[in-house]
């Protein structure tokens, strides 16, 4: 199984709940990240979501690259194709 830290690697877009976002920020969370720093922030038209390293710690990985947020929040990482 992938992790949470790997699936969120140049990651253009989040499925949070069914509902997908593209992401304007990421950050994978390392050994200098803290529990307050903001590692995901995903924009849909006018709804912007962000998330920190707590809210991602510790997400359970449910495969198919679905994790379960400790908030119950279900997140899925996408990349857009790259037609040549």
């Amino acid at each position: 199984m992938i992790k949470l830290t790997d699936a969120m690697h140049d990651a253009d877009f989040v499925l949070v709940d069914g509902e997908m976002f593209e992401t304007e920020y990421l950050r994978v969370p390392d050994e200098y990240t803290v529990v307050d720093d903001v590692v995901l922030e995903a924009r849909r038209g006018e709804d912007e979501i962000a998330f920190t390293r707590g809210d991602v710690d510790g997400a359970e990985s449910l495969g198919d690259g679905v994790y379960r947020l400790k908030s119950g929040a279900l997140l899925r990482f996408l990349t857009g194709a790259t037609v040549h």
